[in-house]
């Protein structure tokens, strides 16, 4: 089997724990494109980034190998690289800390607070665990090996080298690592635990909530058991044996027992991103597994709490806080 080639290397560090944009310029039978901004402005023709490319190719700040700047004349060459970062928007920052569980060549487990998206998406780009831990620990490479909602506090494993993502990755996809959360949701004196919720739950691409099919092939199981109760609340450990979007918070809503601070579930609130007063009383608490590199057994548990259990007035109340 022939190897494919090997890209050449970017010219461009990360900024702010972003890679750059690589993009390969396609065959040209046909010769459409006399010149690199020939093709470039057909690329991007009626999009948002045609602007920004023009912009890139007028500062100088589109690459090449090596290091070349690119020019609008230069002559298109098919096959070849380049490389350019995108203007971000302005972000907020985001007030809480990412903590470092474990550390070691290959594995990185951090403990993230809630409001923190896993990794670049959307509007969400530099304030994100992915962007922040590659500057702050000066780990370029650095990947995740699972995502966590941006709304859910907890666990995230990340991988330190390129080579061993795939392992990593592999371990969540055939479900092999233990997951264990907390939630705080109401409690109901006539509803028995533990039970094992089993549904299937489908989300459309666009569409923020994610809804349960009745009568489909269940594709999503959760075992709930109530660990505490008290004024009304309830302390829920969730057991996922599944791993669809939104699942434990479509679960534990179909029981009547929507988490406290769920933006989505029942209804859709659309809080301002900034909004920090009520977090999603959602905790990734535990995972255990085998690491598939160092064979190592592993279990490691967050050291956050979820705040409205020990003070739901100030919980209701604000302001924002991540234990």
């Amino acid at each position: 089997m022939r190897r494919r080639a090997q890209p050449p290397p970017s010219p461009l560090p990360q900024r702010a724990g972003i890679d750059p944009v690589r993009l390969r310029l396609p065959p040209d039978p046909d010769g459409a494109w006399p010149d690199l901004g020939s093709y470039l402005a057909a690329h991007y023709a009626g999009g948002p980034g045609a602007e920004a490319v023009a912009r890139l190719l007028a500062d100088g700040r589109l690459l090449g190998p090596g290091g070349r700047v690119l020019h609008a004349r230069d002559p298109y060459e098919p096959g070849g690289y380049l490389w350019f970062h995108r203007d971000l928007p302005a972000e907020a920052p985001v007030p809480f800390a990412v903590r470092v569980v474990h550390r070691d060549a290959h594995l990185l487990v951090v403990d993230k607070p809630h409001f923190l998206a896993t990794t670049p998406r959307g509007s969400h780009v530099t304030q994100t665990a992915l962007a922040r831990l590659r500057a702050e620990l000066d780990l370029p490479a650095l990947s995740p090996a699972h995502r966590l909602d941006r709304l859910t506090a907890g666990l995230v494993l990340f991988s330190v080298r390129p080579e061993d993502r795939g392992a990593y990755q592999l371990l969540f996809q055939q479900r092999r690592v233990y997951k264990e959360y907390e939630a705080l949701a109401p409690h109901d004196a006539e509803l028995a635990f533990p039970r094992t919720v089993r549904s299937r739950i489908e989300k459309a691409r666009g569409v923020i909530a994610a809804a349960e099919v009745p009568g489909g092939e269940p594709n999503a199981q959760t075992l709930v058991e109530l660990t505490g109760a008290r004024g009304g609340l309830g302390r829920y450990r969730l057991t996922p044996h599944t791993g669809r979007t939104h699942q434990l918070r479509v679960h534990m809503n179909s029981l009547g027992l929507p988490i406290l601070g769920d933006p989505v579930y029942p209804r859709v609130t659309d809080p301002a991103p900034d909004d920090y007063r009520r977090p999603l009383q959602l905790l990734a608490r535990v995972l255990g597994f085998t690491d598939p590199v160092t064979g190592i057994d592993h279990r490691f548990e967050s050291g956050r709490t979820l705040q409205a259990w020990h003070d739901r007035a100030a919980w209701e109340t604000g302001p924002g806080k991540d234990d």
